[in-house]
């Protein structure tokens, strides 16, 4: 079941499914149920987009006045659809700008 819907810069709708809410929140203690509105602007105005491993795309965006980033982990299946895998919260910006940056705000 769909509970929420993003656009990808891409201008692809990515979804936020119950089953995938429910990964986040169970595996990643550090995201709690207010966080469900951020996933999806982090997709739909992220600062970064970076590269993943397999095909899957990064958007990231700083935490205002902390050294921390919001990461949202989506796949764009084809032009029309797209799914969130995952999604944290990360102090390890050296591990995460060793990525391909596909994309930047500025």
């Amino acid at each position: 079941m769909i509970i929420s819907t993003a656009v990808s810069k891409n201008n692809v709708p990515i979804r936020l499914t119950r089953e995938r809410w429910s990964h986040i929140t169970n595996s990643h203690r550090e995201i709690t149920s207010k966080d469900k509105t951020k996933i999806i602007d982090v997709i739909n105005n992220p600062d970064l987009i970076l590269r993943g491993d397999v095909g899957e795309l990064l958007a990231v965006k700083k935490v205002f006045g902390k050294n921390l980033w919001f990461v949202v982990v989506y796949k764009e299946t084809d032009k029309k659809d797209g799914f969130i895998l995952t999604a944290y919260i990360t102090t390890d910006s050296r591990w995460l700008f060793q990525r391909k940056i596909l994309w930047n705000k500025e």
